[in-house]
């Protein structure tokens, strides 16, 4: 972008100085007022434009919670970049970067699986970034294997897949590892959403990165054999399943529970009053947790923005926000939320399974067809 100064001599030298007739010299005096208007002109609209490219962050988010507002706003106050946010459920968000190609606007995209991210990325939707900032406070099991360009999505938060069961039913004792689903002595009293649902994927794929393709197609089948009816319904569904008496044992992420528990309604209450929820496989490996998380978009306008957006949802003040909009856990290192709904279920202090997202991730198609084989709908 030319300098207002610039502008102005370059004027002078092609129009005014080559000339040399009296009337073209006198006329310089009503030429130079032109000339200062016209690098005015150009100078407002290089820094309009510079203004545009600097302060504004297109956001395609899946999230859609109120206690993100706050975190937005407090995103523009301290750094006077100005979000403007598309919101969609994951699905929708896929299909728009997919059509809209080089297109897009968008810079940063927000979705709420691991699953679903590694699988927008397998669709070349993001691209890799390298920040110290990122790498310091996420750890990386939580975010896409590293390449030497950088890392593409990256986990802002995490929930765990939780066994919820009857008391008056099962034991705690052996519901007490996601391995015990497939237990004979459970026959006739598990449910389940679909299998093919990507929080059941993550749980599987994770499952059989530790047990291996043999021990995990063999765990798979006994799960389904132990079903008390075919999948169906959401997480909540399986709560309630449980609760009701259709079922003695159920898998859903924490938050789903959270909700009930954080309700007023005296059904929700009730149903769990009448359930437990286990942390599975506390001795050995660990939780199972899943991840929301976010990454720069393929073809962002506004890339350095992103990426500070990107810093900015790890720093312990977004944390706070990101995860307790949905009764979820931090993602960053030493941060901790305070939720009495996550603290009653025994969600303080549990251990969580370390196996990293990225190598889950390859295992999906895997796992899908297994389940096929299995016949898990």
């Amino acid at each position: 972008m030319l300098s207002r100064r610039r502008i102005l001599d370059r004027f002078e030298q092609t129009v005014l100085r080559p000339a040399r007739s009296p009337i073209v010299i006198a006329t310089m005096s009503i030429f130079r007022p032109i000339a200062l208007a016209v690098a005015a002109v150009a100078s407002l609209a290089g820094a309009t434009h510079a203004l545009a490219q600097d302060k504004v962050l297109n956001l395609y988010s899946a999230r859609h919670y109120q206690s993100d507002e706050a975190m937005y706003t407090e995103f523009t106050r301290t750094t006077g970049i100005r979000i403007n946010r598309v919101d969609a459920d994951d699905a929708g968000i896929v299909a728009r970067l997919r059509a809209e190609g080089a297109a897009s606007p968008a810079d940063v995209v927000l979705l709420v699986d691991a699953a679903r991210l590694a699988a927008a990325d397998a669709q070349g939707l993001f691209q890799p970034i390298k920040s110290a900032k990122l790498d310091e406070s996420i750890p990386a099991n939580l975010r896409a294997a590293a390449t030497p360009d950088g890392v593409t999505w990256t986990g802002f938060s995490t929930r765990a897949r939780v066994i919820v069961y009857d008391p008056l039913r099962v034991k705690a004792e052996d519901v007490a590892t996601y391995e015990q689903l497939a237990d004979p002595k459970l026959k006739g009293m598990v449910c389940t959403r679909s299998g093919s649902h990507p929080y059941n994927l993550s749980l599987f794929a994770t499952v059989i990165e530790r047990m291996g393709d043999e021990k995990g197609e063999a765990w798979l089948k006994g799960l389904v054999a132990n079903m008390a009816r075919a999948p169906k319904g959401g997480d909540t569904d399986q709560i309630r399943a449980v609760a009701s008496g259709e079922c003695g044992v159920a898998v859903t992420n924490s938050y789903y529970a959270a909700r009930l528990l954080k309700s007023d309604k005296a059904e929700d209450k009730t149903a769990m009053e009448k359930i437990r929820v286990v942390f599975p496989n506390q001795g050995t490996s660990g939780t199972h947790v899943n991840i929301a998380g976010g990454a720069v978009a393929r073809h962002a306008k506004n890339r350095d923005n992103a990426i500070a957006f990107m810093e900015y949802l790890a720093s312990p003040f977004a944390q706070e926000y990101f995860a307790n909009g949905n009764n979820e856990f931090a993602a960053a290192k030493g941060v901790k939320i305070d939720n009495a709904a996550l603290r009653a279920m025994g969600g303080d202090d549990f251990k969580a399974e370390q196996v990293p997202l990225a190598a889950v991730a390859k295992n999906l198609t895997k796992v899908q067809q297994m389940l096929d084989r299995v016949g898990y709908k």
